[in-house]
């Protein structure tokens, strides 16, 4: 028998156990032993649940034997083999605890192997992977990834549920041993009590039910151990801004914060930041499902993006962190791809309007005149002011508004999300806000529709977020940019960055005359996925205004990653919600802002 392995056209198993005897190339150790964990976890788990997979003569002759470690073998080998599931993910990303626990685990597994199903076999994998683990434990260097005590709870209900699952089987695997016909509910009672240590309804011939009420108190007893475990560990929460990591960013922002639309973003303060060893630039990152995600390009001098790129890289390679960029620029994905050796892939296009070509005359801006006249004679009227210059009540009214005019129970945004609107180190940000006099008996007085934007440079503003009053008339969002674009002027400001399109070039060149079958069939997903995401409607959206488009990028390690990167993106991006639920969360503020994803459902309907 002969596989491909590593390029060579045929490897034989013989050639490839001593190639892995003789030493994998380091950074495969991991990998391949978190896989072999898996595959070993599984075999642990069959031996102590199976009866049939763990029979021998031997084990026949040793049952009835004085001292016979049967049972307790059995409920070994059943917590070694959940334990080494545990640990498999953590193993592959170098992660030193879990090497740790394994190098305890895989000698246990390999006793309760021999012990009960006197298997030489699975005695040598275990020992082996040991082997290869103490050989390589330089690999396993990885810090800690951010953490809290929620995950006791989760670990509990999850390990909880599985334990259970799994009883269940333990409890129906001996049929011919059972005394009687136990129900489902008999048998779920047994599994509820075993897991406690106290024996259920279902009796066994023999020595049956001393294997399965072990194997029973194993699983309750592994749930309560790793939950203790997980509860009083140290914590490890998530990095955040620090008051001089804010400043620094501020000064790097003064200085070269024209370069890009999403660099006051990077103020977010639940990000993290790393600094170039000059401190003349910086990365901004958060951490979600073990990837590091930057936002845009690096802020500050362009000469020291290197030095903070190389911080970035080193952060990730400590924890073991899969590192990846949403929506950088051209320039700065020239930069990420040339310095680190990663990959850029166009995610989308920026909506960019420049204040001095933009007018509402002519026959493409016709629907937009007509909209925004028709709510102009309604009687609606706009301001638009730097935020400094709105009053405290007037600011407090506007920030309760745009957090109950929140379309969704999660809040969105990461990329191009700042988190707050007024803060008093924000004060150069925009307020648009639209008023309906005469309306004051709702919560909100005649307040009807809010935008925000923060400052881009000296002469620039990116949309941050877009908020309105559901019963306001539509066209609430045209009404206030239209008005922000005039107004432009008088604050200083020469261009105006709208909302992300993602793949805006696909929808638009899918749609033109001519257009291949393949081209269609990929501007029809996006149609059909905009049912959720609002793909095609932010698009059309941001057209309106006959913005220029400015390509934004993906960058990432391996097409294998790309998968886990955008989980991790619609996480950070509020689409994808894995936290625990509403009685058990955590009280602190969330952020508020639109995405680079998407913007939410009811922001866009306006138009």
């Amino acid at each position: 028998m002969s596989v491909t392995v590593d390029g060579d056209k045929s490897v034989s198993v013989p050639q490839r156990m001593r190639r892995l005897l003789r030493g994998p190339r380091p950074e495969s150790v991991p990998v391949v032993v978190g896989t072999a964990c898996t595959v070993v976890g599984l075999i642990d788990v069959a031996a102590g649940v199976f009866p049939r997979f763990r029979h021998s003569r031997m084990h026949t002759l040793a049952e009835v034997l004085p001292g016979a470690l049967g049972p307790f073998a059995a409920a070994l080998s059943l917590s070694a083999g959940m334990l080494l599931l545990l640990l498999a993910h953590g193993l592959k990303r170098h992660k030193r605890r879990a090497w740790r626990a394994a190098v305890v685990l895989l000698p246990a597994g390999a006793a309760a192997q021999f012990a009960y199903r006197h298997s030489v076999v699975g005695v040598l994998v275990s020992l082996t992977l040991c082997y290869l683990l103490v050989r390589h434990r330089d690999q396993f260097r990885a810090l800690p990834d951010p953490r809290s005590r929620w995950r006791a709870l989760a670990n509990f209900v999850l390990l909880g549920a599985g334990s259970l699952a799994l009883g269940l089987v333990i409890v129906s695997v001996h049929p011919g041993r059972v005394v009687g016909d136990p129900s489902i509910a008999d048998r779920l009672q047994h599994v509820l009590y075993g897991l406690f240590g106290v024996e259920g309804p279902v009796d066994y011939a023999g020595r049956t039910s001393w294997t399965v009420a072990y194997s029973l108190g194993a699983l309750g007893l592994l749930t309560a151990v790793t939950t203790v475990y997980l509860a009083f560990r140290p914590e490890h929460p998530a990095a955040r801004l620090t008051e001089d990591d804010e400043s620094r960013l501020r000064a790097l922002l003064a200085t070269h914060g024209g370069r890009d639309s999403l660099g006051h973003f990077a103020l977010r303060r639940d990000k993290a930041v790393v600094f170039s060893p000059s401190g003349k630039a910086a990365v901004c990152y958060r951490v979600v499902s073990g990837v590091m995600l930057a936002g845009g390009d690096p802020i500050g001098d362009v000469e020291a993006w290197p030095g903070a790129i190389e911080r970035f890289m080193d952060e990730a390679k400590a924890h073991s962190w899969t590192p990846a960029v949403m929506g950088c620029s051209e320039r700065g994905g020239e930069v990420w791809t040339r310095e680190t050796g990663l990959t850029a892939l166009e995610l989308g296009d920026e909506a960019v309007v420049d204040v001095a070509d933009f007018s509402l005359a002519g026959r493409a801006m016709r629907n937009v005149r007509q909209m925004v006249g028709r709510i102009e004679r309604n009687g609606y009227e706009t301001r638009v002011r730097r935020a400094r210059d709105i009053g405290g009540t007037e600011l407090e009214r506007i920030r309760r508004a745009a957090a109950d005019w929140r379309g969704t129970d999660t809040e969105r945004g990461f990329s191009m999300a700042l988190g707050r609107i007024g803060d008093p180190a924000d004060g150069d940000c925009v307020i648009a806000t639209a008023h309906l006099p005469g309306s004051d008996d709702g919560p909100h007085g005649d307040l009807k529709a809010v935008l925000h934007f923060v400052p881009w440079g000296r002469d620039g503003m990116s949309l941050e977020l877009m908020r309105r009053d559901r019963s306001a008339d539509p066209g609430m969002n045209e009404l206030l940019i239209v008005a922000s674009l005039q107004a432009a002027g008088k604050l200083g400001v020469a261009r105006v960055s709208l909302n992300f399109a993602m793949f805006r070039s696909a929808l638009a060149r899918g749609e033109r005359l001519g257009a291949g079958p393949v081209l269609r069939c990929w501007r029809g997903l996006l149609i059909f996925l905009s049912r959720w995401f609002q793909i095609e409607s932010l698009y059309k959206f941001n057209a309106k205004f006959r913005p220029r488009w400015e390509p934004r990028f993906v960058v990432f390690r391996t097409s294998r990653d790309l998968p886990r990167i955008g989980i991790a993106a619609m996480q950070a991006e509020g689409f994808v919600n894995l936290s625990l639920p509403r009685p058990f969360r955590s009280r602190s503020p969330r952020p508020c802002g639109h995405t680079l994803l998407s913007a939410p459902e009811h922001e866009v309907r306006a138009a």
